[in-house]
């Protein structure tokens, strides 16, 4: 695996391969985790617990489509060992539907994946990276510096990362170092707070602009009352969760701009 300094050939790339801004957006519902309202809200009951969907996106445009999240990794969920290690905590555990949910959105959607001009991941949490076990082999995938750092410094169980996800894919990293135009009509947004290098995704239809939130805001109320997440990988980032959350709740002010939660069971593009 090579690991890019910046992200200027994938905005080459991404360009001829794309053919245009994006035609339209696949809202992808991938599985599903029991998460205590107090990891989705500051100061929320630690008691309540909250079905929360787990989510993906498939941005189209006119020559090929990207990639942005993908779920779990379902050869480890489907291994009890593996899930053992991996999946199984306390007061968690991944749900998913029978099948591959991912593999068979995308076919739904009339993708291919040799069309796939290149995978984003928001971060690096296992709900997230396990979409990669499908990308074609030597695929760009698009993080943060600081979130391949904080990955390659030793995140692990403690942080809910299953680090063989991205380190053992046969891929190709892409670094951003904050916001980046990643192809037309499409942006990543440096939204760091609940991991190190957190980002959030901007896509322009084009009817409207999407802002995916990711897990800078796992729900509505996260946004409309300006409450950061409960949980932040680092403790020190706190207050970078709660600035993330500040920007998004600006974008989604603005005509025409919808800002969607990543894990929202009330939100009607996760409802499936």
């Amino acid at each position: 695996m090579a690991v890019g300094d910046r992200a200027d050939p994938l905005l080459v790339v991404g360009s001829d391969l794309l053919g245009g801004p994006p035609l339209g957006m696949v809202p992808l519902v991938l599985g599903a985790e029991p998460i205590p309202e107090s990891i989705s809200v500051r100061g929320g009951d630690p008691a309540r617990f909250l079905l929360e969907p787990v989510t993906a996106a498939a941005v189209v445009h006119p020559d090929g489509w990207v990639l942005l999240d993908g779920g779990f990794n379902l050869d480890v969920i489907r291994d009890p060992v593996a899930r053992a290690a991996h999946y199984d905590y306390e007061s968690y555990t991944a749900v998913v539907p029978p099948g591959d949910a991912l593999a068979e959105g995308v076919a739904a959607a009339g993708l291919d994946w040799s069309r796939l001009a290149f995978a984003a991941i928001s971060h690096v949490h296992l709900d997230h990276t396990g979409g990669l076990r499908l990308v074609p082999p030597g695929c760009r995938v698009v993080l943060q510096r600081r979130e391949w750092e904080w990955l390659a410094g030793g995140a692990g169980r403690d942080e809910t990362v299953i680090p063989a996800d991205v380190l053992d894919a046969d891929v190709r990293i892409q670094l951003l170092d904050g916001d980046t135009e990643l192809a037309p009509g499409l942006r990543a947004l440096d939204t760091r707070g609940h991991t190190p290098g957190h980002q959030s995704f901007v896509v322009e239809l084009p009817d409207r602009t999407v802002v995916l939130a990711c897990d800078a805001a796992d729900l509505r109320r996260n946004i409309t009352e300006r409450v950061a997440c409960g949980w932040t990988a680092r403790a020190e980032d706190a207050a970078a969760a709660q600035r993330a959350i500040e920007r998004l709740a600006e974008l989604d002010g603005r005509p025409g701009v919808e800002v969607w939660p990543g894990h929202d069971p009330e939100w009607p593009a996760w409802q499936r």
